[in-house]
């Protein structure tokens, strides 16, 4: 999925380590879809090449105001006026610096300064020094620069180059590349809470033993992604799974369906918006042993009794904020077969006013999906797409809904 098609970024280099992490960067940006065009400073040629950002990126590696093969001279205008988006990365203290003063002393600074600022947004990947970054200054500096108009991405923590450990480290390439994507996605769910619930849940039946599904958690992550691209606060409370939590979304982890209950329970009150997709079990074992079950040699299973699992999506659905419209609910119902009468009949039995239906034997653990989206009017598919794409569809969709019961 090229989600960065038709854009096109300057990538802006100033001068720290963390220019090794830019190289990964412009390659990511480049297979998202985007075309690149690398700038850099002086300093910035200390640490990193400009051979190697123009092989990656297929074009000529711009560094001086006085470079001549601009044909008016004037690549400080020029280079900001195609794109849609300057990124900075890694964006050193000093030059944090530069733009909150509007200094403009060398190329770099020259694009940022008289670039179209409502249509080529600054984005700041700061890196540095653990107690650079503390700095009263620094943090005075980044204020102003976040003032003027700029996005700044933030920083990461652990070691440093200089030995020491803490903020300060510049993200990740993909990471930052999660950022840029995220940047450029309509922000249909500004101001909007987001609770989703995602994976499996397991019940246990002794310490080593329990009842589960191949639900893997794609669905909800991607919707948690989805939902947090769309300007949305994002909490992801995700049952058993390894997957890795989307950037800027909060993740409660849970196991049982009594856990998952009490912490969906716990985090509605502030939710706008609650989308159950998470495949929680129907029952569980009555009683877990304290220890493992072991053959007796008889060739009898052991007995086990079950009692149900209370239904989350319903008591949050016949809850007071639910029924009072401030919690909009969306539940999934993953089926083996009569998707449609399926899906309607569960979305009436749950009372709900949107079910998402899906076929999960084929989908659990798949990248890929086929969503069907029923309503108290219609039904509508949505054909079988990647999770994420179909994720900011129904994102988009469940924006209309509330913007209309607004």
């Amino acid at each position: 999925m090229k989600d960065l098609a038709g854009k096109h970024i300057v990538l802006g280099l100033t001068g720290g380590i963390a220019c090794y992490k830019s190289a990964e960067l412009c390659r990511l940006l480049i297979k998202a879809g985007a075309t690149v065009q690398v700038v850099m400073t002086a300093a910035a040629e200390q640490f990193i090449t400009p051979v190697t950002m123009q092989a990656l990126s297929q074009r000529v590696v711009y560094g001086s105001q006085w470079d001549a093969r601009a044909a008016n001279n004037m690549a400080h205008i020029n280079l900001s006026r195609e794109a849609d988006a300057m990124l900075l990365a890694p964006c050193s203290a000093d030059f944090i610096a530069k733009l909150a003063q509007g200094r403009a002393d060398e190329l770099l600074s020259l694009i940022c300064l008289p670039r179209p600022a409502d249509a080529v947004h600054l984005l700041i990947a700061p890196a540095m020094n653990r107690e650079m970054w503390a700095h009263p200054a620094t943090q005075r500096n980044l204020a102003q620069v976040a003032a003027d108009g700029a996005l700044v991405l933030g920083v990461g923590a652990g070691d440093q180059a200089c030995g020491e450990t803490g903020d300060g480290r510049m993200l990740e390439p993909q990471e930052l590349l999660d950022d840029v994507v995220a940047f450029f996605q309509p922000k249909v769910l500004a101001g909007q809470h987001v609770l989703v619930t995602a994976g499996p849940t397991y019940e246990a039946i002794d310490p080593v033993r329990g009842i589960t599904n191949l639900s893997s958690g794609k669905m909800g992550f991607a919707i948690a992604r989805a939902a947090r691209e769309a300007g949305a606060e994002v909490t992801l409370v995700a049952g058993p799974v390894s997957l890795a939590t989307p950037r800027g979304v909060q993740r409660v982890d849970v196991r049982s369906a009594s856990n998952m209950l009490k912490a969906v329970t716990d985090n509605s009150q502030t939710a706008s918006i609650f989308i159950a997709t998470a495949a929680v079990a129907d029952w569980r074992p009555d009683h877990a042993a304290d220890r493992k079950i072991k053959k007796d040699g008889s060739g009898q299973a052991p007995a086990l009794s079950f009692v149900e699992n209370t239904d989350i999506l319903a008591t949050v659905a016949q809850s007071p904020r639910a029924i009072s419209g401030a919690l909009f609910c969306v539940g999934f119902a993953a089926e083996s077969h009569d998707l449609l009468a399926n899906a309607q009949a569960k979305r009436l039995r749950k009372g709900v006013p949107l079910l998402v239906g899906n076929i999960g034997p084929a989908t659990f653990g798949q990248d890929d999906n086929a969503l069907l989206l029923v309503d108290a009017h219609c039904s509508r598919e949505l054909p079988r797409d990647s999770k994420l794409s179909l994720a900011r569809q129904l994102i988009a969709d469940i924006a209309t809904r509330t913007r209309a019961g607004a």
